[in-house]
């Protein structure tokens, strides 16, 4: 049976893992509401945690990577629905990331007060930017689509989500897709 945070003995490597990398990030969140991250020091991070300072390096080489780790689970929620889906049209792809990000808005919505959103464009990289075994076209073409989301959804946050996630993915097709309006 494969191992995940319900299902893990509290007592394994594993389980204790898993309690360690749950209350730093819970941690760093609680943190981040009220400090940048870059006055809260490791030290202080992992004493509100209630975990040592090696608990932390052997999980971790940087504050950021966890906000990067918590964000890449987030999104694997948006990708295992999106992989389920029959649609895999840019309409469809674009849609599911703004939904979702709406779903995670208090998340989403501190690292852009925290001026991290940045981190996010990583993972929409990875998701939907060049590979190594594109042509030539494909890579220029998906970088642009990727780098285009991100430039979106860092407007979107910028702006304080004011609109809703239908509305963005609206304005997405009529700025992108025109042939797709009716859709």
């Amino acid at each position: 049976m494969k191992q995940t945070a319900k299902t893990v003995s509290p007592c394994s490597n594993e389980g204790r893992n898993t309690y360690v990398i749950t209350h730093i990030t819970d941690a760093l969140l609680s943190l981040l509401e009220d400090n940048s991250i870059n006055d809260i020091s490791v030290s202080g991070l992992c004493e509100y945690a209630g975990v040592g300072r090696v608990s932390f390096y052997r999980n971790f080489e940087s504050k950021e990577d966890i906000l990067t780790m918590h964000i890449k689970e987030l999104f694997s929620e948006w990708k295992d629905e999106y992989e389920k889906g029959s649609d895999k049209s840019l309409s469809k792809l674009v849609s599911l990331i703004f939904m979702h990000l709406e779903k995670h808005k208090d998340f989403y919505s501190l690292l852009s007060k925290r001026h991290l959103i940045y981190l996010i464009k990583d993972v929409i990289l990875d998701i939907c930017g060049p590979k190594a075994d594109h042509s030539q076209i494909e890579a220029y073409t998906t970088a642009f689509v990727a780098y285009s989301l991100y430039g979106w959804i860092e407007v979107w946050f910028q702006r304080g989500m004011q609109d809703s996630a239908e509305e963005i993915v609206s304005l997405f097709k009529i700025t992108n897709c025109p042939e797709q309006q009716g859709n």
